[in-house]
């Protein structure tokens, strides 16, 4: 696989996944619990997250092409959901959406202070769009050993996410809110930049544009 290929994907993984922004909430879900509690419910989350993201990626395209859905079209709708996702960082819709959830969770489970399947590992770590891009990334790319090494990518965005989490408190005192708001905005322009690139090779694929 070509670096660049293997620098896009981590690029495109941290930003989707966002272990920045994600620290905050993680830091309000787990507030007041211990050091170890915390370790605990973060391994768990990233450990879940990565087997769904590890499922999507060796059987996403399986499954599209049984229901008749083609990698170029996947790409196209792909590249439209990160868009629409880029734009949502870039107007900060997408962290108030992230804290919503948060608050459901937190309504839905006053009992059970175990965030760690929901909303950390889904929707928040392993939601549409990593899993969109997990698909789309495995689909560019085919053969066994590539899928491997975009898992590996994906492990490494998730052990930074693990080590945001841990240090979610102090960085957040440290980057305030102005800090994880511009970092979220430029992730956002990068975000729909990539995007763009997918929604042009699936159309290239397609024919419609010239490489």
């Amino acid at each position: 696989m070509d670096s660049a290929v293997l620098i896009t994907a981590f690029f495109t993984l941290f930003v989707i996944i966002d272990p920045i922004g994600l620290a905050p909430i993680f830091a309000s879900l787990t507030q007041g619990m211990s050091a170890q509690e915390r370790r605990k419910i973060a391994l768990h989350a990233c450990g879940i997250a990565f087997a769904i993201l590890s499922v999507f990626a060796f059987f996403g395209e399986t499954v599209l092409g049984v229901i008749g859905i083609s990698m170029p079209a996947f790409r196209i709708a792909g590249g439209c959901l990160l868009f629409l996702t880029a734009l949502d960082m870039l107007f900060e819709r997408r962290t108030k959406r992230r804290e919503n959830q948060a608050e459901g969770a937190e309504a839905e489970h006053e009992d059970d202070e175990d965030p760690s399947v929901f909303p950390l590992a889904i929707p928040l770590i392993a939601g549409p769009g990593s899993i969109a891009t997990v698909i789309l990334l495995a689909g560019q790319t085919p053969g066994l050993h590539n899928t491997v090494l975009i898992l590996a990518i994906a492990l490494v965005v998730l052990a930074l996410n693990f080590g945001a989490f841990l240090l979610a408190g102090p960085f957040e005192k440290a980057v305030g809110k102005t800090g994880i708001t511009v970092t979220t905005r430029l992730f956002g322009m990068i975000l729909a930049a990539l995007a763009v690139q997918f929604i042009l090779d699936g159309l290239r694929d397609f024919g419609f544009v010239s490489g």
